[in-house]
């Protein structure tokens, strides 16, 4: 049963912040953070000239302290932008990259680094042991592997591999059917552009069970608009090749993210009658949650009022929704604009500092906006600390806690990345010897598939991705081999 308690909220002003309930409340402690801790760490990463590329879903502690940090060579996104920033932060002269996130992005980054020529930069997590993932665990499982044996039997296929799992998945899937990465910022324009390029194409998508249902229920949305909205999205297709694409789109069926797994039916059904009841409410929604958060969404944006997609997609529809306000003369303007996070709570921090930095610049004139970033989580989704100054952390310990009636929100994995881990490796990086630092780089595979390492062959998926960024379309290899198949 969904809580009769509102969920906790965050409300950010120009002048400061408010929090209503332990959850939002133990967010805010950490968005000005010590100066001290800020100086301590800056210092670190000059010394070393160390570059930092962290995921949004960071702890709110970790991302308040890097965000104030004056050091170029940080930087916080979603999987996609973070190898890319490994390399810039590499090529402008960075000795070490530190990867705040879970394995596989770890993996990634060094991969792309070597693929960049930067084979001597240092690549580093910050945990001795693993640090994983639900979802990249799925696609390592003997089941997902009979799926691309069957996918792999069918003609024309092409398997679309979600960025977020590990190197040997990429690799072992690509030896048996042609392999492209995707994250959830291009998968769309992935499904899109490959039946674009190849009709007569079976696109298989995995591991995330909860985005490939999202992706098929949006695509019979699209074939029920008209060819100019259609044509908008994609100049090569209409309501009849969206039609025609639907039953050749297949998603695996066993595979998601503990923390989108929490904003199910109860969640969605008390963020719905606050969304009917307030006219001021946006609902945003990541593509990996499940199918009741996300018909919610998908309601909202097509209202006006929400927005489903990635990380960023999220970030620029808030940020793009207080621009429109400010634009407004000072009368017109909301007093307060309302958003449902429906994705990871730290993905807050980023949010809170785009906000701020623009209410900062309005606020000469006292613009008279503020917003409420709204947590679909129960409000007791906290952990105590033995600090006597910030007693309360977001999140929970070990999952306790965690319900559909109010879910976690918080990565149990990402949070093994904290800030004393960061500035424990950062000591340790001038002095130590390689051997003492072995456990902390990302996974060395020594495995040969089909003939290549699996860090060669499980790089080409994501080659193969950048490739489609650079020129929007398939690269030829990739098509060539998906026809000869």
């Amino acid at each position: 049963m969904p809580s009769a308690e509102p969920f906790p909220s965050l409300i950010v002003r120009a002048d400061g912040f408010a929090a209503q309930g332990a959850f939002a409340q133990a967010q805010a402690e950490y968005l000005e953070p010590d100066p001290d801790v800020v100086a301590r760490l800056e210092q670190l990463l000059r010394t070393r000239r160390a570059g930092v590329v962290a995921h949004f879903y960071m702890d709110a502690e970790l991302q308040g302290a890097l965000w104030a940090c004056d050091w170029p060579h940080i930087n916080i996104s979603d999987s996609l932008v973070m190898a890319d920033s490994g390399v810039a932060m590499a090529g402008a002269g960075a000795r070490e990259i530190v990867v705040l996130g879970v394995d596989f992005m770890a993996e990634n980054v060094r991969a792309i680094l070597d693929a960049s020529g930067h084979e001597q930069v240092g690549c580093w997590r910050v945990a001795e042991g693993p640090i994983g993932c639900s979802l990249a665990e799925a696609a390592e499982s003997r089941v997902y592997a009979a799926w691309l044996d069957k996918a792999a039997a069918t003609p024309k296929s092409l398997h679309v591999v979600y960025i977020n799992t590990s190197l040997r998945t990429k690799a072992r899937a690509h030896a048996k059917i042609p392999t492209i990465t995707c994250t959830s910022s291009n998968v769309v324009a992935t499904v899109l552009q490959t039946f674009a390029q190849e009709p007569e194409a079976h696109l298989w998508f995995g591991p995330d069970t909860y985005m490939g249902q999202n992706l098929a229920r949006m695509f019979e949305t699209l074939a029920q608009l008209d060819e100019a909205t259609i044509a908008a999205l994609h100049p090569a297709h209409t309501p009849a090749t969206i039609r025609a694409l639907i039953p050749r789109f297949h998603y695996f069926e066993q595979g998601n993210c503990v923390v989108h797994h929490m904003f199910g039916a109860a969640v969605a059904g008390q963020v719905e009658r606050e969304y009917e009841a307030r006219a001021d409410l946006d609902v945003t929604a990541h593509l990996e949650v499940p199918g009741e958060m996300f018909a919610l969404a998908l309601r909202a944006q097509r209202e006006g009022r929400g927005v489903v997609g990635s990380t960023k997609n999220i970030l620029d529809h808030i940020t793009g929704r207080l621009d429109a306000a400010l634009a407004e003369p000072r009368a017109d303007r909301p007093k307060r604009l309302s958003f449902v996070l429906g994705t990871e709570a730290g993905m807050v921090t980023a949010i809170v500092r785009a906000l701020r930095e623009r209410l900062s610049s309005a606020s000469g004139e006292d613009c008279g906006v503020e917003i409420e970033i709204i947590f679909p989580v129960a409000a007791e989704a906290v952990t105590a600390t033995e600090d006597d100054a910030l007693p309360l952390i977001p999140g929970v310990a070990g999952g306790e806690g965690c319900s559909t009636a109010g879910g976690c929100a918080t990565c149990p994995y990402m949070k093994m990345n904290s800030l004393d881990a960061l500035c424990d490796l950062l000591e340790r990086l001038p002095a130590a010897s390689p051997s003492e630092l072995a456990s902390f780089e990302p996974e060395k595979y020594t495995e040969v598939v089909a003939g290549k390492t699996v860090a060669s062959l499980g790089t080409e998926p994501i080659l193969h991705m950048r490739g489609f960024q650079r020129t929007g379309a398939l690269p030829d290899a990739l098509l060539a081999d998906l026809r000869a198949r």
